[in-house]
């Protein structure tokens, strides 16, 4: 029998993207595997990663597998960077580059 994992209930952001989410130029997040549990449909408080401050919620509108190089600018876009921005971001927090998964929200 398989363990049921909870839905996470906190999606942590660095404090620098807080202002991207809030005016809705950051739609997406791409997380390692650690962060595939989010359930569609639910509602998540959303904080700083640095101080674990509150500054909204987001409602989970998709978590959908990709791998590093099928990233491109249509993600870019979702994520209010360049292509290039974006992966060197991805790089600079998931050094290993395993598989990746898009989280799709939006602001409630």
């Amino acid at each position: 029998m398989t363990e049921m994992k909870q839905a996470p209930t906190v999606l942590t952001f660095f404090a620098r993207f807080e202002a991207d989410i809030l005016s809705g130029k950051k739609v997406i997040t791409i997380r390692d595997e650690s962060e595939k549990e989010y359930q569609v449909g639910t509602v998540v408080d959303v904080q700083t990663l640095e101080e674990s401050r509150w500054f909204c919620q987001l409602q989970i509108d998709s978590v959908e597998p990709i791998l590093f190089d099928e990233l491109g600018e249509y993600h870019a876009t979702q994520e209010n960077m360049t292509l290039a921005e974006l992966k060197a971001v991805i790089k600079e927090i998931y050094p290993a580059l395993g598989q990746l998964y898009v989280i799709s929200y939006h602001l409630v």
